[in-house]
């Protein structure tokens, strides 16, 4: 048996740069994407649009590196506290570890009040907030609802359903609500529903929680989707006191999804009581109206009608009278007689059968082609010859010209 010492040292392998750089990519990926919390310092943004900054805690830091394609999600505002979603990245060539952020939100009531009003100065700079809002249908074809996997939620709207339309037509859409990932999954879902012609309001429904939870309604790239929205959107936010800045810009706005509910739902029973109405108003302007005709009809003297209906006859017979003496019906028949005797003699000279009495013979193939030039038909072929009186049949024995 073979002892080592305790303080021997353990084995050590020769690597190139090359072998470690990809042992550090392989140790990392593992981690796969992850949430960091920390603070900001040294924001930049790059000349294509990419932002970069460190973050930092009490005892660490790293570099953080936002590509273009996501700066609208990254709010990297020098010692602010931020929660930043990504994943890490190995850069071999400069040897540097740093963590590719898909999305940068504050943290803290501070920092979020901040980036809300910087979002909604942005918004009202475009008019956004004071653009007139689309009405809410009375009948939609369907409700289209956005919300969360959180059953309480669905089942407050389908509770208000059952009670107010039972079976009317809604469709739930469940996305992620908070944290990353829920404003590209909410704008997504908006937009989808948008694009269906037979969803004609669409509800973003949440239950409660913090300025974080709440944060995805608040984002500035959310309530520009919800502006361009071409059908109504109903925000139903939270509780009562919760006013994220999607109910600034929404088309309507409840303080919860059952207000929400109650609002686009039609009442079964009210429409019903509002078609009896309908109709007993219907009925009683049709037997207004009927009993109008009927005192009209009663009032009329119909001898003197009669009377006043002969007599328009007879002023029109009159005048119709006038009209016929001063037409001379001679006159235009012989002038349409002289127009039709010049007619026939036109077509008289120009008859075939009168050119064939001249003296002229029409000269037909075997087939029945008329024959105008002598290349036509060759030598010893047959013709029809046809007269002013009667046919000949020729053969054909030599043949000139062209």
């Amino acid at each position: 048996m073979t002892l080592f010492s305790a303080d021997e040292p353990a084995a050590v392998r020769r690597v190139s740069l090359v072998k470690l750089s990809v042992e550090v990519a392989r140790a990392i990926a593992p981690i796969g994407r992850i949430v960091v919390d920390g603070e900001v310092h040294r924001p930049t943004r790059g000349i294509r649009g990419a932002i970069y900054f460190t973050l930092k805690d009490r005892a660490a830091q790293i570099s953080v590196a936002c590509p273009s394609a996501r700066a609208a999600r990254c709010r990297a505002v020098a010692g602010e506290r931020v929660s930043v979603t990504g994943t890490l990245s190995w850069t071999p060539d400069r040897g540097q570890l740093s963590l590719v952020a898909d999305e940068v939100v504050p943290v803290g009531a501070g920092a979020i009040a901040a980036m809300i009003t910087d979002a909604r100065r942005a918004l009202a700079a475009d008019g956004l907030l004071d653009r007139p809002r689309k009405p809410l249908p009375r009948l939609p074809a369907v409700i289209g609802v956005i919300c969360g996997s959180d059953a309480a939620v669905r089942a407050d709207i389908e509770s208000v359903v059952a009670v107010r339309f039972p079976g009317y037509p809604v469709e739930f859409t469940e996305v992620t609500v908070s944290g990353s990932g829920a404003v590209d999954q909410i704008s997504g879902a908006l937009a989808w529903l948008d694009a269906r012609p037979e969803v004609e309001v669409i509800v973003l429904a949440r239950g409660g929680g913090d300025a974080t939870q709440l944060l995805p309604f608040s984002e500035e790239s959310l309530c520009r989707a919800m502006c361009r929205s071409s059908t109504p959107v109903v925000a139903a936010i939270g509780h009562e006191g919760d006013r994220p800045l999607c109910d600034e810009v929404a088309d309507a706005r409840f303080g919860t999804p059952s207000l929400a509910a109650a609002a686009v739902v039609p009442s079964r029973d009210e429409l019903l009581v509002e078609l009896d109405r309908l109709a007993v108003a219907a009925e009683s302007v049709m037997l207004q109206r009927l009993a109008l005709v009927e005192a009209r009809l009663a009032g009329v003297d119909r001898d003197a009608a009669v009377l006043a209906g002969v007599s328009v006859a007879e002023r029109a017979l009159e005048r119709g009278g006038l009209r016929l003496a001063r037409v001379d019906p001679a006159g235009r028949i012989g002038a349409l007689a002289a127009r039709l005797d010049g007619q026939r003699q036109r077509m008289e000279a120009l008859s075939p059968a009168r050119v064939l009495e001249r003296g002229y013979a029409v000269v037909r193939t075997a087939t029945g082609e008329v024959v105008r030039r002598a290349d036509q038909v060759g030598q010893g072929d047959k013709v029809a010859v046809e007269l002013a009186a009667g046919r000949l049949a020729a053969t054909v024995d030599e043949v000139t010209g062209g």
